[in-house]
């Protein structure tokens, strides 16, 4: 009784100590791996593995230098030392250059992306800088349509001060020439007056002249 409980405590350890080595491991960079059946080079070869082929360690073996793997959906033991933990070399390195072809490809692909950038910056300088252009150009149209407006102002008011000043011209002259009018009117019947008088006074001087020599002859005759 106490044997078979030693037995399954053998087993339980050994099946414990096989599921904590049970980790994926790879055949070492050598061409080919044989699997064999057993733990030694008589025991027959179930398959060869090529180098960098991943392997799952299930169980190993300290004494015999072999470890128990599944490989490729089939179990087996190779020996230890032709196994290692990560890739072998060679497949680094192609895995290397395929991330190292990666990276260049999306640096073409950033550097292309950042000649379009710069190109398309370009692009928008200039159209700033046309529209920078435009904008001086129309602020000066607009001052210099600020000061045709203001000057045409001036001139339109100068304009309403002129007809307003041709116009008080036109009034005075209107005056001036009804002034001259009556002027005209009144020197003409100051002249026909002064005419009268005269005509007047020569009827005058010629009815009192006649009798003042008449007196005075008669005056002599009567001396």
């Amino acid at each position: 009784m106490r044997a078979i409980k030693l037995l399954t405590l053998v087993c339980s350890t050994c099946l414990v100590t096989g599921i904590a080595l049970a980790e994926t491991n790879y055949v070492s960079d050598q061409l080919e791996v044989t699997l064999r059946s057993g733990k030694s080079t008589s025991h027959s070869i179930l398959r060869m593995l090529r180098s960098g082929t991943p392997v799952e360690v299930l169980e190993q073996d300290k004494e015999s230098g072999y470890s128990l793997i599944r490989a490729q959906g089939k179990e087996g033991w190779v020996l230890t030392r032709y196994l290692m933990k990560g890739p072998v070399p060679r497949d680094q390195l192609a895995e290397t250059e395929k991330k190292l072809a990666e990276l260049e490809l999306e640096n073409r692909k950033m550097m292309t992306a950042t000649q379009a950038l710069n190109e398309e910056k370009g692009t928008i300088e200039k159209q700033r800088s046309t529209i920078d252009d435009d904008y001086r150009k129309a602020s000066q149209e607009l001052a210099e349509i600020k000061r045709t407006a203001s000057s045409a102002l001036a001139i339109d008011s100068e304009n309403k001060d002129l007809k307003s000043r041709l116009v008080a011209l036109e009034r005075n002259q209107q005056t001036l020439q009804q002034e001259n009018e009556s002027l005209k009117d009144r020197t003409a019947r100051d002249w026909f007056m002064v005419g009268a008088g005269v005509v007047l006074l020569g009827i005058l001087v010629g009815l009192i002249i006649p009798r003042l020599r008449w007196r005075k002859k008669s005056s002599w005759d009567t001396f």
